[in-house]
């Protein structure tokens, strides 16, 4: 029986040696968990058995038990390593299509070469879809998804609409033949220019150019007779290098005359007081382009749409002074605003992670789009997933099943990019262990030599 009672204690000893060098040799594995091994006395006894001289039979490895206590976290230049702060597991499947999935604190991720989010043993990482703001749609782990960057990149925009607001000075001298005399290619026939890029349907750029005229201060007695326009300037318009037409919002083309014009040329005016406020704007309803018309300018060669119209807005308050309005004071010519609302076609440039594991793409055009939302899956009992290897585990019986969620809600831990979890293990206190569980290896093994003496003992007694 002594023989049995050693060897037990020896096996015990073993599995702590074992259970120890392990959390030694993964102490720079990412996402590890160390393990402690527990044991439990070995006591049996029958009916007829004297309980109270009853020996216990030694000592069995009750459980491996892993530990999920937090990791430190280790700051990378990656933004694919994730690492998690707090509860929660990354959930990865094999293959897009598959449903087996694992679950790992391990947050080295990569593109494949079909731009998924995958570890290192190929393993998909799985987020929830998300709409146009960044909602998740659903939180459910059976709709979660294989994580894709997008390799396409950001959608154009057409341009509609440029903000643009100015001082134009009210010094300016008028320019002999006036508006009449205006020609984009002589700069001696206007007084200022500005100009924006736009683009058109496909993506593709174009500079805008608006040419402002002071129209004649003095009346003139004709014929024909003209009347002294002091405070008023008269806008031209041309796209890269052709002159169009400034038109009446919502028309086609102007019917009347109340523009200032050179040949057939519509120029729109503006009209400010003596005290430099704006006044009032011809066309009264907004100055309108169509850079890419037919009877403005050449179609384009690139297959755009020719009908793009562009609304020139210099956010008129018709209730008062506006600071943000156009001004005429003795002033330089300023542009204090020039914008317009088009974009170029975008390449992708980055993405990032948000604590809420919320993914975003940015592209080179100045946009962002969400992608997904990455997973978190908690478990009653930690302990209680089956160890796959590779860091990563799978829900059983004993663990229950895995609660999906988001990153932050909850009992949900926060996500770090360009972070990992380094192992919980403390080097130190292993090595405390390793020493303590070889001392059992050795006094369970005198244990045994001794009972070997005794046994020898015996056998020689004649």
């Amino acid at each position: 029986m002594s023989f049995n009672i050693a060897l037990s204690g020896l096996n015990a000893a073993q599995k702590d040696l074992d259970v120890t060098s392990n959390n030694i040799a993964n102490v720079n594995t990412i996402g590890f968990k160390e393990s402690r091994a527990e044991f439990a006395d070995v006591y049996a006894a029958s009916l007829l058995a004297g309980g109270k001289t009853k020996v216990g039979d030694g000592a069995i490895t009750s459980e491996v038990a892993q530990q999920f206590s937090q990791g430190s976290i280790q700051f990378t230049q990656n933004s694919l390593d994730l690492a998690i702060t707090g509860n929660g597991f990354f959930a990865t499947v094999p293959g897009i299509d598959s449903l087996e999935k694992s679950y790992t604190r391990s947050g080295q991720f990569k593109l494949n070469a079909d731009n998924f989010v995958v570890n290192s043993a190929g393993g998909h990482l799985l987020g929830f879809q998300v709409n146009q703001d960044g909602s998740s749609s659903s939180v459910s782990i059976t709709t979660a998804q294989p994580i894709r960057i997008p390799t396409a990149s950001g959608a154009p925009q057409i341009s509609t609409e440029v903000d643009l607001r100015m001082n134009l000075p009210a010094g300016d001298s008028y320019i002999t033949g006036g508006p009449a005399g205006f020609d984009s290619t002589d700069p001696l026939t206007y007084n200022h220019s500005t100009s924006v890029t736009i683009y058109d349907s496909l993506g593709d750029s174009h500079i805008m150019t608006y040419y402002f005229v002071k129209d004649n201060p003095n009346a003139v007695t004709g014929p024909p007779a003209v009347a002294a326009k002091p405070n008023e300037w008269v806008v031209f318009a041309a796209v890269d290098g052709i002159d169009i037409n400034i038109e009446e919002a919502g028309s086609p083309a102007l019917a009347d005359g109340r523009q200032a014009t050179k040949g057939s040329l519509n120029g729109g005016r503006l009209v400010f007081d003596s005290a430099g406020d704006f006044i009032s704007i011809t066309p009264s309803t907004g100055f309108t382009t169509v850079p890419f018309s037919a009877a403005s300018a050449p179609l384009l060669g690139n297959g755009a749409a020719g009908s793009q119209t562009i609304t020139i807005d210099f956010n008129l308050d018709t209730a008062g002074p506006n600071p943000n309005e156009p001004t005429q004071f003795a002033s330089n010519f300023e542009v204090t605003s020039l914008s317009q609302d088009g974009l170029a076609v975008g390449r992708l440039t980055g993405i990032d992670i948000g604590s809420d594991g919320l993914i975003r793409a940015t592209y080179s055009n100045g946009t962002s789009q969400p992608l997904s939302r990455i997973a978190l899956v908690n478990f009653a009992n930690e302990q209680g997933l089956t160890q796959v290897g590779g860091t990563s585990w799978k829900e059983s019986l004993i663990s229950g099943d895995g609660l999906a969620g988001e990153a932050g809600s909850g009992t949900f831990g926060l996500i770090n990019s360009s972070a990992l979890e380094q192992a919980n293990v403390n080097l130190t206190t292993e090595l405390i262990d390793l020493i303590s569980a070889q001392r059992n290896f050795q006094a369970n093994s005198r244990a045994l030599e001794v009972d070997n003496q005794l046994n020898q003992t015996i056998l020689q007694i004649r």
